[in-house]
C-alpha cells in the first residue's frame, strides 16, 4: 500500500514532491519513501530525484497491476478483482471463482493468455502487454428467454466504454464483434452456467478481449487483414487502465439494467449495426458453406432479420454472418 500511495503522490504533482512532504503526508519514514520509490522505478516507472527537490514522475509503464487501478478507479471496488500477469484464459480462471461462491461483479484480468478463448473453439489472439483481456462475473435474476439478449447488451456496454474514453466511433457486428473502420477490435464470449435440475441460470462469465496497443506485426499473417487496434485507428497509444476503468462501470451498470432497460441498448445497438442493408453471409453450423442474404433490420429481441435470395425471412438468434465483398469485415 506504501508503494501505491507514494506513486499517487507523484501521479498528481506535476513538479517534484520531497521526500519529507512525501513521509509527512503517509505518517511513513523517509527510509520506507526509498524504498517505495525504488520499488517503483523496478517496476519500470521513470522516477527522477533532484538534491533539496524530490521526487519527480516523468513516465510510467502502461501496467495493468493494482498500483495503477487504483489511481483510477476505487480501492473498494478493486477488492472483487483478481490482477493476474498471465493465465491460460481469464474465462477459465473466473468460472473457477464462479463455482466456488464468488460474487457478481467479480473481475478477473491479465497482461497475457496462453489459450485465450474465442467463440466456436476459436482462439482469441491475447500478445502480453498491449491488450487487454478480461472477464466479468454476471448474476443475473432473470429467465432463459430473457438471457439470449445478454450478449449484445455487453457489446454496448463495451462500445460505449471505447467511444468515451479513446474517441473511436465503434460499430457492433452482429451479434457481438466491435469493430473500428470495418476491421475487428474487440471480441466477447459469453458462457453460461446453469442449474441442471431447474434449468436456473446460476451464472454468466462474460469474456472480453480488446486489441489495444497492438501493431500490424503483433497479429498472425492470416488477421492482418481483419484486425486492428485501438492505437492504429487513433494514431496513438491508449491507457488500458483508463478503459479497464471505464468499461468495468459500464458492466457494473449493466449488471443494474440487465434485462430492464432493453430499450436503451437496443437503440445504440441498432444505430452502431453497420450491416444493415447489406448482403452478407450466413453462417449456420460451422464447416457448412454460407447462405446469401440480405440484412433487413434488429428485431427487438436482438436477432437479426435476413431475407434470403427466394425471398424468405428469418429471425437470426444464433449464428455469425459476414459482409460480402468486404474483406476487411470478419
Amino acid at each position: 500500500m506504501t508503494k501505491d500511495e507514494v506513486l499517487g503522490i507523484l501521479i498528481r504533482s506535476e513538479d517534484y514532491v520531497s521526500g519529507e512532504h512525501i513521509s509527512r503526508q503517509l505518517g511513513i519514514s523517509r527510509a520506507a519513501v526509498n524504498l517505495a520509490v525504488g520499488s517503483l522505478r523496478a517496476e519500470g516507472y521513470g522516477i527522477i530525484s533532484k538534491t533539496r527537490s524530490g521526487y519527480k514522475l516523468i513516465s510510467s509503464p502502461d501496467r495493468i497491476s493494482y498500483s495503477e487501478l487504483v489511481q483510477v478507479m476505487p480501492a473498494e471496488r478493486l477488492k472483487d478483482f483478481i490482477i493476474l500477469e498471465s493465465v491460460d484464459s481469464t474465462n477459465n480462471r473466473l468460472k473457477t471463482l464462479e463455482h466456488e461462491g464468488a460474487p457478481s461483479g467479480t473481475v478477473v484480468t491479465a497482461d497475457y493468455q496462453a489459450a485465450g478463448k474465442g467463440r466456436r473453439g476459436r482462439t482469441f489472439v491475447s500478445p502480453k502487454g498491449s491488450g487487454i483481456y478480461l472477464s466479468y462475473l454476471l448474476r443475473p435474476e432473470c429467465n432463459a428467454d430473457q438471457i439470449s439478449s445478454l450478449t449484445a447488451f455487453v457489446a454496448v456496454a463495451v462500445a460505449r466504454s471505447l467511444e468515451k474514453v479513446c474517441g473511436i466511433d465503434p460499430q457492433i457486428k452482429w451479434v457481438n464483434d466491435i469493430l473500428a473502420g470495418g476491421r475487428k477490435l474487440c471480441g466477447i464470449l459469453t458462457e453460461l452456467s446453469v442449474e441442471s435440475e431447474s434449468g436456473a441460470i446460476t451464472g454468466c462469465v462474460i469474456g472480453i478481449g480488446i486489441n489495444v496497443n497492438m501493431s500490424v506485426n503483433d497479429f498472425p499473417t492470416e488477421l492482418r487483414d481483419t484486425a486492428t487496434s485501438i492505437s492504429a485507428v487513433t494514431g496513438k497509444p491508449a491507457r488500458r487502465c483508463d478503459i479497464i476503468r471505464e468499461l468495468t462501470a459500464e458492466l457494473d451498470l449493466l449488471q443494474t439494467e440487465f434485462p430492464s432497460s432493453r430499450s436503451k441498448y437496443l437503440d445504440y445497438y441498432r444505430a452502431h449495426c453497420p450491416i444493415i442493408g447489406k448482403n452478407i453471409n450466413v453462417y449456420k453450423i460451422i464447416g457448412k458453406d454460407p447462405v446469401p442474404a440480405k440484412a433487413l433490420s434488429i428485431s427487438d429481441d436482438f436477432s437479426l432479420l435476413v431475407e434470403y435470395k427466394d425471398g424468405n425471412r428469418e429471425n437470426l438468434r444464433s449464428g455469425e454472418v459476414t459482409i460480402r465483398g468486404m474483406n476487411g469485415y470478419i
